[in-house]
């Protein structure tokens, strides 16, 4: 059985190197991610990445036992090249210099704590590094999403409960 670290590192591999996918099955334990559901399609009109499709199938109690799974670069084909920054979608009129900070995992996105309390941060708020920006909850474990620069909001692209995938824009952000 694999950790919930151990798939969020095949995840980002799978998108970082752009892979076609990745099938992995280990004492009973089936794991299936497909890379070409998380490219961006050309054509699509909303330019928004799909989820990665994965296949979970447990047969037996072995597969709690087996040894962790370690990923080395020599696993991953060395002509497969990692994506760019994340840029701003194409018509959003965000000037030129702006940062995006974009989701590091796939999860629902949280502006507030609580649905009683007040947003981390609105657009035009000043923020510092590190301040925290959103919560990603994921599997049950609310992630906070902290800023990476100094800077002001000046854009928050989805909205609060929605789902998000891994890369895609959160905030833009004018760097101070």
């Amino acid at each position: 059985m694999l950790t919930f670290e151990q798939i969020k590192e095949l995840l980002e591999l799978v998108a970082q190197r752009q892979l076609q996918g990745l099938e992995l099955e280990r004492s009973g334990f089936r794991l299936k991610i497909d890379g070409r559901a998380m490219a961006p399609a050309v054509a699509a009109a909303a330019h928004q990445p799909t989820a990665p499709v994965m296949d979970f199938n447990a047969g037996s109690a072995a597969a709690a036992s087996a040894p962790p799974l370690s990923l080395s670069p020599a696993a991953v084909p060395s002509s497969v090249s990692a994506p760019g920054p994340a840029s701003p979608e194409p018509g959003g009129g965000l000037p030129p210099g702006t940062h995006v900070l974009t989701s590091p995992i796939v999860g629902t996105f949280y502006r507030s704590p609580a649905p009683d309390s007040p947003s981390f941060a609105e657009v035009g708020s000043r923020v510092k590094k590190g301040q925290v920006l959103c919560i990603i909850e994921a599997m049950k474990l609310m992630n906070e999403i902290e800023s990476d620069i100094d800077g002001e909001i000046l854009q928050i692209f989805p909205q609060n409960a929605q789902a998000v995938e891994f890369g895609e824009q959160l905030f833009a952000i004018r760097p101070l």
